[in-house]
């Protein structure tokens, strides 16, 4: 079927309200878009470099886990939460009391994230796996009485303080089960003819339209985008995450949602979303062209530590990891005692690699600013 011909669904009369029943995806379409064939190619060409960033970086997992760390922060930040990204580094104990809460559930992201990332290797991408790692985003937090780990068994709604003033209805939960069989069959048919990113396009979409879960649908949603392209092999590494490009464009990212609700505007979506690709893959490119540079600048720098070169060495490949320390932590990883670590520390600060942030006399932590400054400015 062609995209121009497209109808999104139905309104259903429910008691008092009216759902919106969408129309069931598996199915090839096909466009006479140029633009979207022009994007198309844009965005598999800027993925192509951030694999081969990937592929040329060294140790580049480590690094993954700062990509997935700040894609939990801004994804959740989307949902409301008010964590910032030097918090997500730190331990529970270490965050104010008023704000664990939220940091708790961008820690759950990070379990989430990795979870599913383990499981790809035996478990397709389906609402088994969607199910899990929901079971782990809704643990111990805010969400938890909302069926964690399961579809939804009653009416849901987006915007407004009830169904009579909601912004948008998702299907009925009865539709729920039918309509996520449909999805998955859509993700794995090798029968569709429909290039992979258009196919995780119109596949958030449609996650996002039936919002099988009470609580939780726009991160797993966005998650889902990563592990379609994981398990597909667009990405070799998980190095793309979109998050911060629907948070910066928030009101457009919805606009372009209910569009192809109301207007069928099924391309209009498209574009969006082959745009966010570009921009995030090209920017993607940057943090790790970025990365490369201060890692040779800080190659360059542990080896003026004379006898202290090997520690030194080992402490910034730990920063990498975990930009945000105590002396106890050095100690510790370093395994030597703590008056040595407290003196690679000072050595550190003198030399411009480790800022003090508490402003404590006791537990004082120290920030490796150059490295997260790449991370915030991505």
């Amino acid at each position: 079927m062609n995209i121009k011909n497209y109808q999104a669904g139905t309104y259903k009369q429910q008691y008092q309200y009216k759902s919106f029943s969408p129309v069931k995806i598996n199915e090839t379409l096909t466009w006479d878009d140029p633009q979207i064939n022009t994007m198309l190619e844009d965005a598999t060409r800027a993925l192509g470099e951030v694999n081969a960033f990937t592929m040329i970086v060294p140790n580049v997992d480590i690094f993954i886990r700062m990509h997935i760390a700040k894609e939990a922060n801004t994804s959740s930040k989307i949902e409301g939460t008010k964590t910032e990204m030097d918090e997500v580094l730190i331990s529970k104990e270490q965050i104010n009391p008023e704000k664990r809460d939220d940091w708790q559930e961008v820690q759950n992201y990070i379990r989430a994230m990795n979870t599913a990332l383990d499981e790809l290797d035996k478990l397709p991408l389906s609402s088994r796996l969607l199910k899990n790692i929901h079971a782990i985003l809704l643990d111990s937090v805010r969400g938890e009485s909302k069926q964690p780990g399961s579809f939804r068994v009653s009416q849901n709604w987006i915007g407004g303080a009830s169904l009579k003033t909601a912004y948008f209805i998702p299907p009925h939960h009865d539709e729920v089960s039918d309509l996520m069989s449909d999805l998955e069959k859509y993700l794995h048919n090798d029968s569709i003819y429909v290039p992979h990113l258009v196919k995780i396009a119109i596949a958030h979409y449609q996650f996002e339209t039936i919002h099988p879960f009470l609580d939780g649908n726009g991160r797993i949603g966005r998650l889902m985008i990563t592990l379609y392209l994981v398990s597909n092999g667009l990405l070799k590494k998980p190095s793309l995450y979109l998050s911060d490009y629907i948070e910066k464009n928030k009101d457009y990212y919805y606009d372009s949602l209910t569009r192809v609700r109301t207007q069928n505007d099924l391309s209009g979506w498209i574009k969006f979303f082959l745009e966010a690709v570009i921009e995030t893959a090209r920017s993607g490119a940057k943090t790790f062209e970025d990365i490369l540079s201060l890692k040779h600048t800080m190659d360059a720098l542990t080896q003026t530590f004379g006898k202290k070169a090997h520690n030194a060495s080992k402490l910034v490949e730990y920063l990498y990891q975990q930009p945000i320390v105590s002396v106890a932590n050095v100690s510790k990883i370093l395994e030597v005692s703590k008056p040595t670590a407290n003196t690679l520390v000072k050595e550190f600060e003198e030399k411009g690699i480790l800022q003090e942030v508490t402003g404590y006399e006791r537990n004082k932590l120290f920030i490796f600013k150059q490295y997260l400054d790449i991370y915030s400015k991505s």
